[in-house]
Parts: C-alpha cells; structure tokens; sequence
C-alpha cells in the first residue's frame, strides 16, 4: 500500500523541498533510498509474537496507511485549488513526515509488550513447546507435510501451465495498466485538460493504485476464508480494467477522472493479489524468486503497450507542430486495443482460476483446520 502512495508523497517531497528544479529532485532520487536503507538496516530484528499480536499492529499499520492516503489525497485536491505558499507546502510536508513516522510508536509499542512479562504467554517450564504437542520427535502440529510437495523453485514453477498463466495474465493486466499511467498528462492533454488538470490525475492514481494494493489483498483474503479462490479476483479485476480502458478510449467529458479511479485500482490490486496467489501455488521456499519473475511482466507488458502500440499508432495520426494531436483519435485506438488485450486476460486468467479451485478448497480447509487447532 504504501508502495502504492510513493508517486503521492514524493510529489509533496518536491513541492517543498525543491520547489520546481528537477534537477535537485533527481538528486534526492539518487541519494536518499540508498542513505535510508543503510541508516535503517540495523533496526531489523526478528521478535517473537503471537498471532494476536501480530493481527493488532497489522491492524494499526493499516490505520494508519488510510489516515496518509486520505491526507495526501485532500493535500493534493487544495493544493490544485488553490495557490499554496513556501510555507504552506513546507507546513504540508512536515505534516506528511510525523504522519509516515507514526507507525515508529506501533513498532515501540510492540517492542514493550515483548519485554512486559505480563503482557506476553510464556510457557510453562518443564512443558512441551505448543506447536510440538503429542510428537516426541519435535514435529510441527501446524505444518502440512503435504507443504514440501507445493515448495517449486523457479524452473519447476516455469515447466508449469500455471506459471504461463498467470504472466500472462498480468502482462495483460499491470502491463497494460502501467501504460495508461505513462501515458495519461499526454492523454489527458490532447483531450484539451488543463495542465492543472493533468498534475491531478498524476498524483492521484498514487491514491488509486493504494486503494487497489490495500483492498486488493485485504477483501481476497477475507473471501478466501469463505471459500473462494482468490485467483478469481484476478479474473473480476481484469473484467473491470477491460472497461477501465474502454472509458478511457471513449473521450467523453471527464473520462480521464473515472477512467484512471477504475484502472488505479485495477493495476494496483494485482500488485497485491499476484505475490499471494504465487506464494499459495507454488510454495513460500523460492517465492521472492517466482514472484519476481512474474513481476516482469509489468515491464514487458508496459513496452509493449507503451512503445509498440500507444507510441507508434499516437505518431500515425499527430499532425502539426511538434507531432502532436488533439482530439479522441489520438488514443481510441490504442485504449480499444488494450482493452481487447484486458478481456484477454480475463480470459486466461478464468483458465487460471478453474485449474486451481480445488487446490484452493483444500488449501483453504487446511488452513481452518491449522486456526482450530491453535
């Protein structure tokens, strides 16, 4: 999710500290990621914690995840109204920085009730460890042995049917979704947008591709419980995209505003369901390794999109100075394409689902029985 808001809070980075020199922006880009991560590495710990725990400072975090992003959505709304001063986006900003340093307190709190004996479980001395009840031998209860058959690494993954559908699925879905963001002032000016305008619904989708990020996983999993496979969300998230594009394409007064909410949330909730539903086919052993080796598809997907069908059909039709176009021509074609290219996806992904629905039913009555258990 936050992830998601990092276009959003790195526009009220530039506002107020450099305040319209990219050259000084591009600076901090260089520097500042790289400094943060090796001030901040030595902060990270393993702790041990219960899943209560663990359910009320995640559900604190995501508070106050939704207490940003509501934030920087009424910054970005009064700050394209009206004219802010130095000061008012230094204010602003600072603001912002106490607001993304708050879930410090979470991580303190927590660190606290490690250390409070009555605040924690501990085990009796002389009694077998919970998760080793009734095995001599030290087996975890809470471990399937079926897990170990499910544990791919990257090639076995590949040699799957499973593997290709879902890359191609999020070819379709975040490579299609990334164009329209690199594409969406240009589209957004030949439609006839104010610049204003465009400014708006750049730093908006940042808010839109959270709310997908953030409730993308969030309502998969509650449904997931009940029973639903989680990769048919894929399947009604590239349906809605499909229309997504089409409203774009269409050009009709304001379709930028509801075109970019729908692909927003669109792109950004397979940003979240893609690592889940990786994780649950394939195993957590190697995940990080076949996760990003699906993510590349956005990439591939946005060149595609971007270079070979956005850029080369936008220079058929622009005329006049500089190349340029105005009007609906511009990008019908294109978004048409890509929404065809969408309910392709849909498409595989539906494939996707129907493969793994049973896998899911028992993925899913082993994890309600593991919860039973504890």
């Amino acid at each position: 999710g936050f992830l998601g808001l990092s276009g959003a809070i790195l526009i009220q980075v530039y506002n107020a500290l450099c305040q319209g020199d990219p050259t000084t922006f591009i600076l901090i880009l260089a520097i500042v990621p790289t400094l943060v991560s090796l001030t901040l590495m030595p902060c990270v710990k393993i702790y041990k914690t219960t899943t209560f725990d663990d359910k009320n400072h995640l559900n604190a975090f995501s508070a106050i995840a939704l207490i940003v992003a509501a934030y920087l959505m009424l910054a970005i709304i009064l700050e394209n109204i009206f004219s802010f001063p130095v000061w008012g986006r230094t204010i602003t900003f600072i603001i912002l920085l106490v607001l993304l340093a708050s879930p410090v307190g979470i991580a303190a709190k927590a660190l606290k009730e490690e250390k409070d004996p009555l605040e924690r479980y501990h085990q009796i001395p002389g009694e077998p460890d919970q998760t080793t009840v009734g095995s001599s031998s030290g087996v975890d209860l809470f471990r399937d042995d079926e897990d170990d058959e499910k544990d791919m690494n990257l090639f076995q993954a590949m040699v799957t049917v499973n593997f290709w559908l879902l890359f191609i699925a999020m070819i379709c879905g975040m490579g299609s979704g990334l164009a329209t963001i690199n594409n969406i002032s240009q589209i957004g000016e030949s439609l006839g947008y104010t610049t204003m305008e465009r400014s708006s619904l750049v730093a908006l989708w940042s808010i839109w591709n959270f709310l997908g990020r953030f409730g993308g996983g969030f309502i998969s999993d509650i449904f997931l419980h009940k029973g639903w496979a989680r990769p048919l969300f894929i399947v009604i998230t590239l349906a809605t995209l499909t229309f997504g594009h089409l409203i774009v394409a269409s050009g009709f007064p304001g379709n930028l505003y509801i075109g970019s909410i729908v692909v927003g949330i669109c792109y950004g909730s397979q940003w979240s369901l893609m690592p889940a539903i990786t994780s649950e086919i394939f195993g957590v052993r190697h995940m990080g390794t076949i996760f990003n080796a699906v993510a590349i598809a956005s990439p591939v997907g946005s060149y595609v999109f971007s270079v070979r069908i956005i850029g080369y059909l936008y220079d058929k039709v622009a005329e006049g100075e500089g190349n340029s176009c105005y009007g609906t021509k511009c990008f019908m074609l294109s978004f048409i394409i890509m929404a065809s290219v969408a309910f392709f996806g849909f498409l595989v992904a539906l494939a996707l689902f129907f493969r793994t629905r049973w896998f899911y039913g028992q993925l899913v009555v082993r994890r309600l029985r593991r919860l039973s258990i504890s």
